[in-house]
């Protein structure tokens, strides 16, 4: 929407460039998803399901490794140490709060081995996979 102001045309408001904000970052959050996945394709580890959403919360993507099933939060930032400080405890929580969910839809259940990876994604779009993040969640 435009609107006159002054002399100038201010195109928007502050809710248009939020949203504006919010599209741009969901995009390039899909784009680092898109890259991670590639990444454990790559690495023979098939990636089963992507933004995989149940009561608890999202799973960015869930992968298998062997046997194992692999939950996968992608942060993305300028550098890797400022996408990993993007990950609190409060999350982690409700990722394996969502990953006991998923778990109760599978075969096998809470018994199957698993782990919760973090994959970081910097500015130009490199990636890095630290197996079992969350330590003994």
């Amino acid at each position: 929407m435009m609107r006159g102001h002054g002399q100038g045309m201010v195109v928007g408001g502050p809710e248009e460039t939020r949203r504006a904000r919010g599209a741009v970052a969901s995009l390039a959050g899909a784009a680092a998803e898109t890259s991670v996945a590639t990444d454990y394709d790559r690495r023979g580890n098939a990636v089963t399901h992507r933004r995989w959403r149940g009561r608890a919360g999202e799973i960015d993507l869930i992968a298998r490794d062997g046997g194992e099933f692999v939950f996968v939060e992608v942060k993305k930032a300028r550098s890797f140490d400022e996408a990993a400080l993007r990950l609190g405890r409060r999350q982690m929580d409700r990722i394996i709060a969502a990953a006991c969910e998923f778990l109760g839809t599978q075969p096998g259940g809470m018994i199957a081995a698993m782990r919760f990876d973090l994959a970081l994604v910097n500015s130009q779009g490199q990636v890095r996979i630290i197996e079992n993040a969350f330590g003994e969640a």
